[in-house]
């Protein structure tokens, strides 16, 4: 049996093959400003709250999204809220 011939792509648009590179690269977070960071009193007994659900899950989100440790992400977190001008404090 002989070996099945690998198909060969030949770029002859480089301009845009190297934009679409670029794009790959690209990301973008967006925070909503007028999101609950901060949690809402529960009314119960003991300890309230700090953050809210949405909070949280974003922290996490990022956490498994790019594979880092708890401590990593608290400071990818903060640096993005402070690029983004907003001072809420990082689960």
């Amino acid at each position: 049996m002989s070996k099945p011939t690998s198909l060969t792509y030949k770029t002859t648009n480089w301009a845009d093959y190297n934009a679409a590179l670029k794009r790959r690269g690209s990301l973008t977070i967006w925070f909503d400003p007028e999101m609950n960071w901060d949690a809402e009193p529960s009314g119960k007994r003991g300890r309230s709250r700090t953050f809210s659900d949405a909070a949280i899950q974003t922290c996490l989100t990022m956490k498994v999204l790019f594979g880092m440790a708890l401590r990593q992400t608290t400071g990818f977190v903060e640096s993005l809220l402070r690029l983004t001008g907003l001072d809420w404090v990082v689960p």
